[in-house]
């Protein structure tokens, strides 16, 4: 058993180098106006493999065994990393500061500067230790609408809205306010999980629920945008590790306390009261943050800048 939770670790410990640097590509290899579909795309091929990747595991363990999961597993991940190997080298426009706590305090004085990045990491995170409902799915299932046999559809609604939300996503592009955006599709958010915990019947939470996962995407991918139409390459490695701290501890904050609520009151008050005061949250946000809420791709002067950078880089290697 000890082997299971050192290898649990060492592939946390791997998963959080890999993501920020991921991250931090994603940008580099579309053109600008590109971004918000390539998060689309890049946000569509997650969920898909979020929902599929149970199905597939299910079959493997039911007809051929528990070790052919993780032989899958081990090929995807090698597939990968061949394809990110075969990738050119994107090298950085400019100087770059050394990985060092300097490095890690410039990128943190950075993200508060801006006060539009700071909304979207707000609203992100309250979203997260508010309103994830996640843990209370046994619970709902089994003791408030007597159908412990349909708790995988739980898991699943989030999941199956937000594939929808991103395969429909080809409006997202042409939206540019998207401090608004953000702001409406959270709020959305945070009301369908409160009127998940109200519904009467088990189909209505999961629609509700479908609905919650789609305003989450929608906001995600909004997010991802203003992230990486707007740092500057030099940052973004750094901002994208502040981003997944956010992604690591919010919902284990969450999760404890939406068990706590549902223990002291109930599993449908949790839900509720967690979806609430996540809508309360995010327009507080953008009251007390007008640049976050004000936030135009077009004129937002950091946009701009990063606009036209790429553009004079770009003809500059032409």
């Amino acid at each position: 058993m000890w082997l299971i939770f050192v290898i649990a670790a060492l592939y946390a410990a791997v998963s959080s180098m890999q993501r920020p640097s991921r991250e931090a590509l994603e940008p580099r290899t579309v053109r600008h106006d590109q971004i918000a579909a390539a998060n689309a795309l890049s946000s569509f091929a997650m969920q898909f493999g979020v929902l599929l990747g149970p199905l597939v595991g299910g079959l493997l363990v039911a007809y051929v065994g528990v070790g052919w999961c993780f032989l899958v597993g081990m090929v995807g991940y090698s597939v990968a990393t061949l394809l990110f190997a075969a990738m050119r080298p994107y090298p950085h426009d400019g100087e770059t500061t050394p990985p060092s706590l300097r490095g890690i305090h410039e990128g943190l004085s950075y993200a508060l500067r801006r006060r539009d990045l700071l909304g979207t990491y707000l609203v992100d995170i309250m979203a997260m230790m508010l309103a994830i409902p996640v843990v209370l799915f046994p619970a709902l299932a089994h003791e408030v609408f007597e159908r412990p046999e349909l708790l995988g559809l739980l898991y699943s609604a989030e999941t199956v809205g937000a594939l929808a939300a991103t395969a429909l996503s080809g409006w997202i592009g042409r939206v540019h306010h998207h401090g608004r955006a953000i702001v409406i599709a959270a709020s959305l958010y945070g009301a369908c999980i409160a009127f998940a915990g109200l519904m009467p019947s088990f189909w209505l939470a999961c629609l509700f629920l479908a609905l919650a996962g789609a305003a989450d995407m929608v906001s995600a991918v909004f997010r991802s945008t203003v992230w990486n139409q707007t740092i500057p390459d030099t940052m973004r490695g750094r901002l994208a590790g502040i981003e997944m701290l956010s992604y690591s501890v919010g919902p284990m904050v969450g999760e404890t306390r939406a068990g706590f609520v549902a223990d002291a009151w109930s599993v449908r008050g949790a839900m509720v009261s967690g979806g609430a005061a996540c809508v309360g949250g995010v327009l507080l946000t953008a009251v007390a943050l007008r640049d976050f809420w004000s936030y135009d791709s077009r004129t937002d002067p950091y946009a701009v800048a990063e606009r036209e950078r790429r553009a004079a880089g770009a003809e500059s290697s032409d």
